[in-house]
């Protein structure tokens, strides 16, 4: 098997040369390099020309002043630069003369590969996009040892993507999970993987800065103890987008987090961030369902379940009522049917007529955790012609109604 590589610089050279002790490897920059396992061209074309699969580890660098090293937060922003990228695809339209597998590695944006990078290349070549989990000074270690590899064709099923699998096979040492999704998809594994590193990064040394303003805390005794939550923070819950958050703690802290932030002065308030984005992503929601009125002839609006979570009477820091809120807002009647909920305004028990009912409760979502398997229960019968909207993505195909699952763009459920 030829493997080519184009771009060898800071990351693209180690990962050639980890390819290189399986299959035979072609490399080029335009920088001189040297290797004693890759062979390096003088050319692109020779690259092109000499390689059943052309790897694409070019930079895709930000303007200067976005790399972090100096302040950026009050700059506009700006996407990545995709100069580099679209030059190789030209590159390989001219100089392949055989059908090529192209593989790009690169960090880029979600869309970005649809909208602006596979209508460059010519259509008897074919583009898979495989961001890598590599950090520097342990590039060759995490290329073997990825806690995911992550491969995107043009659709999930593209044929391409088993044979990348198995290309990466032989490499591996520690038997890795395989993800395999759209470009899009795989493009925002990658790119949330960071900023979610970088969020983390960001609360942690948040109670850092507020022990020093606050005094009589070690910053370890607080982190200690939450990484070892391996529960809810550092395990799998909470990682299922759905419905907000919500009940009477959650979101009364981050409010209450807003002030302590201000009463110590500690220069910035992640905590506001975090309630206006809950906000906007329910106000975002109560959108949807109004535009699904709207093209269904202004059915009504339905939540199904009002309290903050299943099973719970509980309305406080009700999500649906946020949501509830912003129907209203807009000028658009909401029903709530719950049959326990302990705040009865707008509530019925059932409704007789075809609406758009959101799912508000998941059961299983909710408490699957416990290792009890949960059986959602409807709180009234559906209408005929209903459009079902569901935030967990779970709720199964009923003839005679349109079930939509909200987030999943790939596919929609009829």
């Amino acid at each position: 098997m030829n493997i080519g590589f184009i771009g060898l610089g800071k990351l693209g050279l180690d990962c050639a040369e980890v390819f290189a002790e399986h299959y035979t490897v072609r490399g080029y920059d335009p920088f001189p390099r040297r290797s004693k396992s890759v062979i390096i061209c003088d050319t692109v074309a020779e690259v092109i020309k000499k390689s059943d699969w052309i790897f694409i580890a070019v930079p895709t660098p930000h303007a200067a002043g976005y790399d972090g090293a100096t302040p950026s937060s009050h700059l506009q922003p700006r996407d990545f630069g995709y100069d580099a990228v679209k030059s190789t695809l030209i590159r390989i339209n001219e100089h392949a003369d055989t059908p090529k597998r192209v593989v790009l590695i690169s960090t880029v944006l979600p869309g970005t590969v649809r909208k602006q990078l596979a209508p460059m290349l010519f259509e008897q070549h074919r583009l898979l996009y495989n961001p890598y989990l590599i950090a520097m000074g342990s590039i060759k270690w995490d290329m073997i040892n990825p806690e995911m590899v992550i491969i995107g064709g043009e659709t999930a099923d593209h044929p391409d993507i088993s044979a990348l699998v198995d290309l990466y096979k032989p490499m591996m040492e520690n038997n890795p999970r395989y993800v395999i999704g759209t470009w899009d998809e795989c493009e925002a594994i990658k790119i949330f993987y960071n900023t979610f590193i970088s969020a983390k990064i960001g609360l942690v040394n948040m109670i850092q800065d507020f022990a020093l303003k606050i005094g009589n805390i070690n910053v370890d005794v607080v982190t200690d103890a939450l990484a070892q939550s391996t529960m809810r923070i550092m395990g799998p819950k909470y990682m299922t987008a759905g419905m907000g958050d919500a009940g009477s703690c959650h979101p009364r802290d981050n409010i209450a987090l807003r002030w302590l932030a201000k009463e110590y002065d500690v220069g910035y308030d992640i905590f506001d961030t975090i309630m206006l984005a809950r906000e906007v992503q329910a106000e975002n929601l109560a959108k949807f369902l109004i535009a699904q009125s709207q093209a269904h002839g202004n059915l009504p609006i339905v939540i199904h379940g009002k309290t903050y979570k299943p099973d719970v009477a509980y309305c406080a820091g009700s999500y649906s009522m946020l949501i509830g809120h912003y129907i209203n807002a807009a000028g658009y009647s909401v029903v709530y049917v719950d049959p326990i909920a302990d705040d009865r305004l707008d509530t019925v028990a059932s409704v007789d007529q075809a609406a758009v009912i959101l799912m508000a409760h998941n059961t299983m979502i909710t408490y699957g955790y416990t290792g009890e398997v949960y059986v959602d229960t409807k709180y009234f019968e559906f209408a005929t012609g209903s459009i079902i909207v569901d935030p967990w993505r779970r709720h199964p195909d009923v003839e005679g109604m349109t079930v939509i699952h909200y987030g999943n763009t790939r596919e929609r459920k009829h």
